[in-house]
């Protein structure tokens, strides 16, 4: 919500991707109050569904001629490992597979509304994870921080081979870590299952690298690249294997149906 407020502030048309109908109309209602801005909207869809991550992908046509920024900004850290619908690991399927297959079906929108730009959140616990092409959905063992930070290695491999397809496009592709405000997702990663929540400031703060890859002038034509407090930072050595980048898209492009 916080990255919502302020592109809102800067006078942006944004639409804002939601689960639950009672917190996105809640969420809504509060950017718009912040910002006084009435061009604010809301889409629904569980990310932990293949077929609703078309389906929003499918509205978001319908109702918008234009699409200047992507920000992918959803994650889960279930304390389990669970199934999704589409018998996907959880967060396998949210923290990685969803974003992976929203951004391929709105490349047309991106690239037609160019100079345009993907932002991918990522994390820094990326930097102690590696990729197991045999055990991609944690059959043989589920840790859920170990799981999360392969997922979050994912986003940046995911990024870097995005970058290198659309090059030439007018379309950018970067990730950044956003820091470690105080919520349930902070929570379940250290493995308490509670409801935090970290203040509106907090928020922003974490906020504020999405908020100037998806607008500053700085990085207009930079692409493919990590930040964290809106400075190029260096990635893992292992988010920088363009090998595993290029295998991961193609097994991620199996996986969703591409």
């Amino acid at each position: 919500m916080a990255t919502a407020v302020g592109l809102a502030e800067m006078g942006a048309t944004v639409v804002m991707l939601c689960r639950s109908r009672e917190r996105g109309e809640a969420a809504l209602k509060e950017v718009q109050e912040r910002t006084g801005s009435d061009a604010v909207h809301l889409l629904l869809a569980d990310l932990a569904s293949l077929a609703e991550v078309r389906q929003v992908a499918a509205a978001f046509k319908q109702q918008f001629d234009r699409l200047d920024v992507l920000i992918n900004n959803a994650a889960v850290i279930p304390l389990k490992r669970e199934v999704t619908v589409d018998g996907l690991e959880r967060q396998f399927a949210v923290n990685h597979l969803a974003p992976f297959l929203l951004t391929n079906l709105l490349l047309d929108d991106l690239k037609a509304s160019a100079p345009s730009r993907i932002v991918n959140v990522s994390s820094g616990v990326h930097a102690a994870a590696q990729i197991d092409f045999a055990d991609l959905q944690s059959h043989k063992r589920y840790r859920r921080s170990e799981v999360y930070g392969r997922t979050k290695l994912m986003n940046i491999l995911f990024t870097k081979e995005l970058a290198r397809r659309l090059a030439g496009s007018g379309v950018t592709a970067n990730t950044l870590h956003p820091g470690v405000p105080a919520t349930k997702l902070s929570q379940n990663y250290a493995g308490r299952d509670a409801q935090a929540s970290a203040s509106f400031a907090d928020l922003a703060h974490a906020a504020e690298t999405s908020v100037y890859l998806a607008t500053s002038p700085e990085v207009a034509g930079v692409s493919g690249k990590y930040f964290a407090n809106s400075r190029e930072r260096d990635s893992s050595v292992a988010s920088q294997d363009a090998d595993a980048a290029r295998r991961l898209w193609q097994v991620s492009a199996q996986l969703v149906g591409l």
